[in-house]
């Protein structure tokens, strides 16, 4: 029998929702170098089902914490689980299930309904997050920035729906960019599990899957930002300052329309182009309109290269000044490559494969700022049916692509916590978490374009980390898991703090440069978190972070 005085010990670090019957099952021990055994008692049974060894072999966190592995992939059988180290402790417990992820997997794409603006959230959806209706944006302003021979400063301008950005209440073209890129291959890559997912939103009755529904409610507000005279597109819709944090309701400041930018443009042209192929069935007049606004963002990307987002020049010539999340990028040649793929990828004219022949095909792992591989990622998935892709330009994106994801591999094993964002310190940083799960979409990628479990058994191995075997013990993931964050930087959860924060958003993780000011308990990368909601350096929420962690589960 387990000993019912045993207390938890949190040196015991592993994944804290479980793992599937036959994937690589581990747990981390920390500090306790006279330990030699291990042991998994099951809790429907109500008995020891396994024993084994700690490996002998021992690593270092960035801390100098030792940490030893112990290998219970022998377990296959579902069931509940605890891991015990005799005479010390156990750890929180955790399953073996077929389905492991199911739940938490449909919980990172429903955080998307949760985001919406300009709707009330219904308690028969929302459950206890039920929220009026807060921005409905149908008196935002032209900001001076804005200003054009058509739109003058001062004018009411209506922009509703989309989601809101982050832990705050903006829009932002740019970063929803990312966001619906990311979503909209999920779809394609997986488009019979979709077909089949229901996330119990208003929309679910209808004949459309879900996700694509709730990708709709977003491109609904980006086709609203975009000039229809000239095609540009404005790069966000913003207050000037950020608002407390109150409910979106009591958040009522003067929002503005602000400036054009080249980035947003291309972003937005991307997106569009992909949407008019994997809505071509479901909804055939948004279709064609989704291509016509991508093609005519395209001409005005073309004839406004250079149009850079710069807040802080902005705001020295324009009043009132913005301070918002600025989303600001000096290099948007990776943005052109991104459009020009999906745009050739669902036309096939040969203009746009001009844009791409001699283009930058060095793998550049997804974020914000650096979309080209979202683009390169929808050529490998479409090769198939391009005749017009020379075979010699795509060999070398795949060799590409599989020599970075064996990078991303390479000293694993020499890590504390045998996960890929270990393996370079630089790693954590602001999203940290988001790296991650990207790193984990390369994984799949190369998965699927080689067939080499290597490549699947790390996407996994990122899994473990971000659901708790990781430097901090933390599941990152609100409520999924034992130990997870209850105070993140999310408006909407302090608005509310009698209730558990909204589940299923993925926090941005430990951040070494820390810049948000908050007390700490440690200065080491792996272990810069904090769950308290004044850390928008480690704990804020947002939707580029959600999007690969909802892709890595789906997945």
């Amino acid at each position: 029998m387990i000993d019912e005085n045993l207390r938890l010990d949190e040196s015991i670090r592993l994944n804290q929702l479980g793992f599937y019957p036959n994937q690589k099952k581990q747990a981390v021990i920390l500090n306790h170098e006279d330990a030699n055994e291990f042991l998994i008692w099951d809790l429907g049974k109500k008995e020891f089902v396994l024993e084994g060894q700690l490996a002998e072999a021992a690593t270092k966190t960035f801390s100098r914490k030792t940490t030893r592995i112990a290998d219970f992939t022998a377990l296959s059988e579902a069931g509940d689980y605890v891991f015990v180290l005799p005479g010390i402790g156990k750890s929180y417990s955790f399953s073996i299930c077929p389905t492991i992820y199911q739940e938490v997997a449909k919980a990172s794409l429903k955080a998307y309904y949760f985001q919406r603006a300009s709707v009330a959230l219904d308690e028969k959806y929302a459950g206890i997050w039920a929220r009026p209706l807060g921005h409905p944006d149908d008196q935002v302003i032209i900001h001076p920035s804005a200003e054009s021979n058509t739109r003058k400063h001062g004018a009411v301008f209506s922009s509703p729906k989309g989601w809101y950005d982050a832990g705050d209440y903006n829009k932002y073209v740019v970063n929803s960019g990312i966001t619906v890129g990311t979503l909209l291959s999920l779809f394609e890559d997986y488009p019979s599990y979709f077909k089949k997912l229901n996330l119990n939103i208003p929309e679910s009755e209808d004949q459309i899957p879900d996700l694509l529904d709730e990708i709709k409610w977003n491109l609904d507000w980006m086709l609203s930002m975009q000039d229809q005279v000239d095609g540009g597109v404005y790069h966000k819709l913003t207050t000037a300052k950020f608002e407390g944090m109150v409910a979106p309701h009591k958040a009522v400041s003067q929002r503005y329309l602000v400036a054009k930018s080249t980035s947003a443009t291309l972003d937005f042209a991307a997106v569009m182009a992909q949407a008019s192929r994997v809505y071509r069935s479901f909804f055939p007049e948004e279709s064609v309109m989704y291509l016509k606004a991508a093609e005519k963002a395209w001409g005005w990307a073309k004839d406004n290269p250079d149009m850079l987002y710069q807040q802080t020049a902005l705001n020295d010539e324009f009043d009132p000044d913005i301070s918002t999340g600025a989303y600001g990028d000096v290099n948007i040649q990776d943005e052109r490559i991104w459009a020009a793929s999906e745009l050739f990828i669902t036309t096939h004219n040969r203009s746009y494969w001009e844009e791409l022949v001699d283009a930058d095909q060095k793998f550049h792992l997804p974020s914000w700022n650096q979309v080209s591989w979202l683009g390169y990622y929808s050529l490998l998935r479409h090769q198939e049916h391009i005749s017009l892709l020379p075979q010699e330009w795509m060999a070398t994106l795949k060799i590409n692509l599989l020599s970075a994801a064996r990078t991303q591999l390479e000293g694993i094993e020499s890590t504390a916590f045998r996960s890929p964002i270990e393996t370079d310190v630089s790693n954590f940083k602001w999203g940290s978490n988001a790296i991650a799960a990207n790193q984990a979409i390369l994984l799949l990628y190369a998965y699927k374009q080689s067939s080499d479990p290597i490549f699947l058994e790390g996407a996994l191995s990122t899994l473990d980390y971000i659901l708790g075997k990781n430097g901090t013990g933390y599941s990152y993931v609100t409520g999924f898991g034992s130990k997870t964050p209850l105070h993140p930087h999310h408006r909407l959860a302090v608005a509310r703090p009698d209730l558990p924060p909204l589940p299923g958003f993925i926090v941005g993780g430990p951040n070494s440069a820390q810049q948000d000011g908050c007390s700490y308990s440690s200065s080491f990368p792996d272990e810069s978190y904090i769950d308290e909601s004044c850390s928008y350096a480690s704990n804020e929420i947002a939707i580029n972070w959600n999007a690969p962690f909802a892709y890595l589960t789906n997945a």
